[in-house]
């Protein structure tokens, strides 16, 4: 890697670290595309869209709140997905007087959703102006008159705001699809919705798949999985429908009681076990990106836990560095967007799973009261503040990760191949090629520090001192610094969450906004915490 070589020393105590970034601090041969701007984006899913924005005659101001801070920090909106397992089961009715109808059983398994006009009137005037909406379509019923009729009253509810379809949701998981007989449904139903509705241009998003990638690859089991390569290897492009490709990821599950051992905090909180399972998808993405184009990867679903999450996990500060870490990692292996999901709990999902109930612990709000807590906002919100902060106005910044960087097959560096931090320490550099700065020197800067504390710790709370001043164009130049904090990585609340002095329970900005100003190229930064260091 020609980008850097850093050092890594124990500090003054045993548990405080020092990152010596040495550069050059040119953009290096492995920085990504230019960023798309709506890179922090959301998937919601379909049963639960209204209780997230509301009705015309009440409004969730919540929601929108939250939105339209990050169209205000970018300029645009973060994209919406309206999708999940319950667009599967969604049904159109145009003579519907409700947004929506959700029918559930006696055993409260949601059995199917209808939605009808006043649904799509809710995207188009709740959610910030100008979102751009990708619409999950039912395939798993095999009902093609009905995914053209939801199709169809999407276009006309939703004028100027499709962005992409996708048919079917996690399609590896029902009706026993190959690639090939998937392929054979998905491409004519492309096709014909393409056709009747008088699409110019491909309008459709393909796979919307759940299982991980299997290693090793070239296996006959992993050579049989249903994805986004294996479905155009098999001829699912073959009318040009199909403009993006989407995966989904959950890093740990609770679906059941195995998966749910290993959902812990300090599992989530590490950077070598995420960039080691984001690495599976890198040979996908590389083949995405060379048939359809360099922004045609996106992760359509993502989070941390599957199935709704895990109290005291996902409902905590850990979660927003998680968040942090797996949106800007997956951007430097060329992801273009990210959807994290919302919603709750569903009893279809699996007959072993930890939650029942509300919505999901893994929601970065709730914009409702719930069995599962009040209307609040949670920690990970702030995360994507930093991320929109981070991309601002520009439309040429791209990213590369400095620490711990990448070995020679482009995976990222283990502790085993040099990462003496062992997954605790992260740097990524941005550069703008739209500055004079250009290529040469970085615009911005995110340190993390991912040691883990928590607030219930009566030790004292270890630092990390990052130099970066091999990143700088003159020994003396100064640096502003914006923080996302919290007491520790346990912290389950919004107003204990800061991103740049302020926090967000509220849906809007409370206390007052802090940059600090750093000279020399030494920044600290506290366990559990990150940092963006504006050049």
């Amino acid at each position: 890697m020609n980008l850097a070589f850093l050092i890594f020393a124990l500090g003054a105590s045993a548990s405080d670290l020092n990152l010596t970034a040495r550069g050059p601090p040119s953009l290096p041969d492995t920085a990504s595309h230019a960023l798309h701007p709506s890179l922090a984006s959301f998937s919601f899913e379909t049963a639960f869209f209204i209780s997230y924005v509301g009705n015309k005659t009440n409004p969730n101001a919540l929601t929108r709140n939250l939105l339209q801070n990050i169209k205000d920090r970018v300029g645009i909106p973060a994209e919406v997905r309206i999708g999940g397992i319950t667009a599967d089961s969604t049904f159109w009715d145009p003579t519907l007087e409700t947004a929506i109808f959700n029918f559930v059983d006696d055993s409260g398994t949601l059995i199917n959703t209808t939605i009808g006009w006043q649904f799509w009137d809710a995207a188009r005037e709740l959610l910030p102006e100008g979102t751009q909406i990708t619409v999950n379509l039912n395939l798993e019923s095999l009902n093609y008159t009905g995914a053209l009729a939801v199709a169809q009253s999407a276009t006309q509810g939703l004028p100027d705001q499709v962005a992409a379809f996708e048919i079917g949701n996690e399609p590896d998981h029902y009706l026993s699809f190959t690639a090939r007989s998937y392929s054979d449904i998905w491409e004519p139903w492309s096709k014909n919705i393409s056709s009747a509705l008088n699409f110019t241009k491909p309008k459709f998003q393909l796979a919307a798949t759940a299982d991980d990638p299997l290693w090793p690859y070239n296996t006959a089991a992993a050579d049989a999985q249903l994805d986004c390569v294996s479905a155009l290897d098999a001829g699912v492009d073959d009318a040009d429908t199909v403009e993006w490709c989407s995966e989904h990821t959950y890093q740990y599950s609770v679906c059941d009681p195995t998966r749910a051992a290993v959902a812990t905090l300090p599992n989530l909180v590490n950077h070598t076990r995420l960039a080691e399972y984001l690495d599976l998808w890198q040979p996908r993405i590389q083949s995405v990106r060379k048939q359809l184009g360099s922004q045609a990867f996106v992760i359509g679903e993502f989070n941390s836990i599957s199935c709704s999450g895990r109290d005291g996990v996902s409902n905590t500060f850990g979660q927003a560095l998680w968040l942090l870490d797996t949106t800007f990692y997956a951007a430097s292996i060329n992801v273009s967007r990210l959807y994290m999901h919302q919603g709750g709990p569903l009893a279809l999902q699996s007959a072993t799973q930890l939650n029942k109930g509300g919505l999901s612990f893994y929601d970065l709000w709730y914009p409702i009261d719930n069995s599962n807590g009040p209307v609040q906002v949670f920690p990970s919100y702030s995360a994507y503040l930093f991320v929109a902060d981070t991309i601002g106005s520009s439309r040429a910044l791209r990213i590369a990760n400095i620490y711990p960087g990448r070995q020679s097959n482009g995976s990222t560096i283990t502790p085993a191949g040099g990462d003496t931090s062992e997954g605790q320490l992260v740097i990524y550099g941005f550069w703008d090629e739209s500055l004079s700065s250009g290529t040469n020197f970085p615009a911005k800067l995110a340190l993390l520090n991912l040691q883990l504390y928590n607030q219930t710790q009566d030790d004292p709370r270890p630092v990390a001192i990052f130099n970066i001043s091999s990143f700088l164009s003159s020994a003396d130049e100064q640096v502003s610094v914006r923080r996302l904090q919290a007491p520790g990585a346990d912290t389950r609340l919004a107003n204990g969450t800061q991103w740049a002095g302020q926090t967000f329970e509220n849906g809007i900005p409370s206390g007052t906004f802090v940059e600090e100003k750093v000279r020399g190229g030494i920044v600290t930064v506290e366990a559990s915490s990150a940092v963006l260091v504006i050049l």
